[in-house]
Order: structure tokens, then C-alpha cells, then sequence
């Protein structure tokens, strides 16, 4: 029988054959696992086993049939939602975090690396040093922290506090635009006020929240008694990458007595692109901002940050009650590690576990810097007019939206007598099925588009190119076959 206890000094060993095999998976990129699917699916069936087979076996295992048939996140061409593989340093020091540092909590270098890694953040998106943060698993638990804390505000300013007695009183809203991630939604709905209580403001032209839209909303609901609890603009929607008129709707929140929360899960660090840096003004405004390190910095998913202007708010929102096996564990003047819990994020947000997110974020600023963080968002956007600028050259190509940040939504022209998206649907399958470029769809305007969304460290100019000219292949093979 295999032993129970994990043996000593073999970690060396083990992680050195699991770094030859994802070097060699980055290297050779094995193609789609479907394509394999009647391979390894068997080899994952089956009964617990009685009995281990130890742990050459099952590393072993994990190599051979289980790294290569994931999710193409890390292959150059991947581009599709706002996802894509870690960096190297990123995926190292989640390693190390996993086992030298599997908590953020005690007075070790991770609890203090946590808040570093916060501020440098905060500091590298344009925020203030006012705005303080905490980590989470992604953008939607980051949205439910921000919004947590605007519900606590809410209330509070009407003599009840929401966390102790529940939501009560007037009706309320959350005031967004019709181009909102649907965390917002499911935020309202887990924090009691109610996936009804979003109410979608329409776009103009570019996709960004129309200010005017927004202010006769707000008017109206005041002089039915509606309580505004927040009002939610998006650095960076996820459909097309639109910034939303920052400063005007902030004020528009600020004047109603509401919340200004900025959803920058993916878009926030555009601000370092000197280009569109105009387009963040008014983020000074904002109460609460999320950003995902998991999607442009190449964190390892599973790494979002909430910052918020007051983090007592958080406390009062999410902290614990009162446990036997804590109280009295610690003391207020340290000389241990285990004799204080450190800043306490756990009463800071949903989660107590927690991995030690911040080592990760730290690791990655560490070693670029904010010029380099600069360097790879100018060179990402660069790539979305890289696209508009081939679909703009050729008469078979339809651009749908103007690049604002790394998205850059187009299609094919169809041939006359086909319908549109139709054509489109089925040239995007042939690319995923056909090629290794990777991208995703979504509706322009009630249109289906072709949508990359350029935020991998691994891409490069040529396969930009290449990418288009697949789309344009395919496209002319397709339109020969419907007109032969």
C-alpha cells in the first residue's frame, strides 16, 4: 500500500517533470481535446479505487492524460470571452502560494504581500490611495463584494443596517446599461434586492450608457419613493470593450444619493494605453471599482480585486460572528506569526479560505513593472485595430464596432440570398474545427459578429494575420459553395 503521509524533499523532483510536460504542452500545443475525446475520456471513467497507486502513478496520470486535453486557454490563438493561460511567473508563484503560503491570513510575508500587491494595483489603474481592497475568486464575487458594500451604505444612511436585519423598506434600484455583465444581476439577486431592481439603461451608437437616459431614470424613481442604491459603469464591457462617459454618469450618481461602482473587470487597465487614457476621467468619482488580474495582468484564474473608498464597509457587510475556536487566540502585540490573524480580509468579503491571492499579482508586477504592463495593453489594443484595420481593406469584411480597448467585433459579408448571421455562425465553426485561432461571438446591435479579444501574452502580429486570412479563406470557401 502506498504511503498515507506525502514523503519529504520530492518536490523538486515532481515539479520538475510537471514543468517539462506544460513546457512541452506550451511548445507543441496538442490541439483540440475533442478531437481525442474517445481517447482519454475512458481513461477518466471508473470506480474510486480501493486502493492508491502512489504518487509516481498518479502524477504520472495527470501528465499523460490529463495536461494535455484541457482547455486551449494558453495556445497564441486563443482569444475568445476575456480569458486566457497564466504567465510563467504568475503560474510559478501560485505554486509556491499553494504550498508555503495556502492562507492569506497570519502575520507572514503572504498577509503583507496581499496588501502591497493591493496598492501597487490600485495604484497602477489610476486609483486614488484612498481606495482599499480585497481578493476574490473572479469578477463575480468581486461585483457581489463592491455591491455589498452599497447596500450596506444604502441603508445605513437610513438608520438600518441591511447585514444584521435584512433588507427592508422602499423599493430600491441599481441603475446600469443594457450592455452589463450579468454578475450585476445575480448580485442584486444574492444580496436580497432583487434581480428586478436592475434597471438597464440604454446605449448610443458606441455602446457606452447614455448619461441622459440614466438621469430621467433617476428622476422618476425619486418621485415614486424608489431608494437609488447604486449605479454601475463599465471600464470595458465585455461584449465590444465600450467605456462608459465615466465622469457624467458618476455625477449623475453622486447627485441622486447613489453609489458609483465602476466595473473594470477586464477594461481598467486600458488607463495605462495613453491613447484612450482620456476615456477614464471621472474614475476619481467611483466608490467601488473591481478589476480581474486573472484576465490582462495573466494571473492564473481564479484572481479579482474590490477597491473600495471606505473598507469599513466591508466589515460591517460581510464580517464574521463571533467563534469559539478564534476568540482569544490572538493578542495585540505579536511576537508569533499565529498570534494575530494579520489584516483581516476575511471579514472583508464572502470568503474565510482563501488562497493567497496577492504573492500572484505581486509576483507579476514584480517582474514588469508598469511600463511593461504599459507595453503589453498598448500592444493588445494595437492588435483590435490590427483586425478593424484588415476589415476596412476588404470588401468581404464587415467592421461592427470601433476598437476601444482589445475587442474587436467584425464579420464576413455574406452572398446575396444568405442570411447573415447564419454565414457567420457557420464560419466561426469551421475556424474552431479547422484552425487554431480561438476567438468568440456575440450580437452587435441585434447583428452576430465574430468577436477576438486580444489580452494574450503569447500572441503575436503574425498570428493576427494569419487569423484574418483564415477568416478570409473560409469565408470565400463558403460562399463558393452557396454559389458555386
Amino acid at each position: 500500500m502506498p504511503s498515507i503521509r506525502p514523503e519529504s524533499g520530492r518536490f523538486a523532483t515532481y515539479l520538475a517533470r510537471a514543468a517539462d510536460a506544460l513546457d512541452a504542452h506550451l511548445e507543441e500545443h496538442p490541439g483540440d481535446a475533442m478531437r481525442r475525446f474517445s481517447d482519454w475520456d475512458p481513461e477518466l471513467k471508473g470506480e474510486l479505487p480501493e486502493f492508491g497507486s502512489g504518487t509516481d502513478a498518479a502524477i504520472e496520470r495527470l501528465l499523460q492524460v490529463v495536461l494535455p486535453n484541457g482547455p486551449r486557454m494558453s495556445h497564441p490563438g486563443f482569444w475568445g470571452w476575456i480569458t486566457t493561460g497564466p504567465t510563467t511567473v504568475g503560474a510559478v508563484a501560485a505554486a509556491v502560494a499553494s504550498v508555503a503560503g495556502p492562507q492569506r491570513y497570519l502575520m507572514t510575508a503572504f498577509n503583507r504581500v496581499e496588501e502591497l500587491s493591493l496598492e501597487w494595483l490600485a495604484g497602477l489603474c489610476g486609483l486614488d490611495e484612498h481606495m482599499k481592497g480585497v481578493y476574490s475568486s473572479g469578477g463575480s464575487t468581486a461585483n457581489l463584494i463592491a455591491l455589498g458594500a452599497a447596500r450596506q451604505w444604502a441603508y445605513t444612511r437610513k438608520g438600518i443596517d441591511p447585514a444584521a436585519a435584512g433588507v427592508t423598506g422602499n423599493p430600491t434600484a441599481i441603475y446600469t446599461s443594457t450592455e452589463v455583465h450579468h454578475t450585476i444581476h445575480r448580485s442584486a439577486g444574492v444580496l436580497g434586492l432583487g434581480r428586478r431592481s436592475v434597471r438597464l439603461v440604454p446605449t448610443d451608437d458606441r455602446h457606452r450608457m447614455r448619461a441622459d437616459l440614466l438621469a430621467e431614470m433617476l428622476e422618476r424613481d425619486a418621485s415614486e419613493g424608489v431608494m437609488p442604491v447604486a449605479v454601475v459603469a463599465a471600464a470595458g464591457t465585455t461584449n465590444t470593450g465600450a467605456i462608459d462617459p465615466l465622469r457624467e454618469v458618476g455625477e449623475l450618481a453622486h447627485r441622486f444619493g447613489a453609489w458609483f461602482h465602476i466595473d473594470g473587470a477586464y477594461g481598467l487597465p486600458g488607463i495605462l494605453d495613453p491613447g484612450i487614457t482620456h476615456l477614464y476621467d471621472g474614475l476619481e468619482l467611483a466608490d467601488s471599482v473591481i478589476v480581474d488580474p486573472h484576465k490582462w495582468l495573466g494571473a492564473p484564474v481564479g484572481v479579482a480585486a474590490t477597491f473600495v473608498r471606505d473598507r469599513s464597509l466591508l466589515f460591517h457587510a460581510f464580517m464574521q460572528e463571533p467563534a469559539d475556536y478564534l476568540e482569544g487566540a490572538f493578542v495585540e502585540e505579536p511576537e508569533s506569526s499565529l498570534d494575530s490573524m494579520g489584516i483581516p480580509y476575511q471579514d472583508f468579503g464572502v470568503e474565510l479560505s482563501s488562497p493567497s491571492r496577492g504573492v500572484i499579482v505581486w509576483a507579476i508586477l514584480t517582474e514588469l513593472g508598469r511600463e511593461g504592463m504599459a507595453a503589453r495593453i498598448i500592444e493588445d489594443n494595437g492588435f483590435a485595430r490590427r483586425v478593424a484595420d484588415h476589415a476596412r481593406r476588404e470588401p468581404s469584411l464587415e467592421l461592427l464596432t470601433e476598437p476601444v480597448l482589445s475587442i474587436c467585433c467584425f464579420r464576413h459579408v455574406a452572398p446575396p440570398g444568405s442570411d447573415p448571421d447564419e454565414f457567420n455562425q457557420r464560419l466561426l465553426r469551421r475556424l474552431l474545427r479547422e484552425t487554431d485561432f480561438m476567438p468568440s461571438s456575440t450580437l452587435v446591435d441585434g447583428r452576430f459578429a465574430i468577436r477576438p479579444c486580444f489580452i494574450n501574452v503569447r500572441t503575436t502580429a503574425a498570428h493576427v494575420d494569419g487569423f484574418m486570412d483564415a477568416v478570409l479563406r473560409i469565408g470565400a470557401d463558403l460562399t463558393s459553395e452557396l454559389h458555386p
